[in-house]
């Protein structure tokens, strides 16, 4: 579990559901950092609410700040649980190509192998 994460509402107020809610979904998503990057990774959830034309939208921004770069996601959704979601998809794909990129050689072996044995090289 990520243990650093700040959440911030801009021009709304968060439950505390609300608040559970996004630590369950963001902090899930540690295992797709490499090991040795779990420790210094720092995470900013902000929450923005906007009224136009009569409807309320709501902005998810999640920035990770990881040893070896940032990766920042922003979504906008009809309900802030939804911008959540997406957010939280959107964030395990940039994660997964991180940990690919910065992984240790012990998983680009495990990789590797696993495409070879599938019949796929070649």
């Amino acid at each position: 579990m990520i243990k650093n994460i700040q959440i911030a509402g801009v021009h709304t107020k968060l439950t505390a559901a609300e608040e559970l809610y996004i630590d369950k979904k963001i902090a899930g998503l540690d295992r797709f950092i490499p090991k040795k990057s779990r420790e210094a990774t720092k995470v900013e959830v902000k929450l923005k609410q906007a009224k136009t034309a009569g409807k309320d939208k709501f902005t998810c921004e999640a920035i990770f700040h990881l040893p070896h770069g940032s990766i920042t996601v922003a979504e906008k959704a009809e309900s802030m649980l939804a911008a959540i979601d997406v957010v939280e998809n959107k964030l395990k794909i940039q994660l997964k190509k991180y940990k690919d990129k910065h992984g240790g050689p012990r998983l680009h072996r495990r990789v590797i192998k696993k495409f070879l044995r599938s019949g796929r090289a070649g």
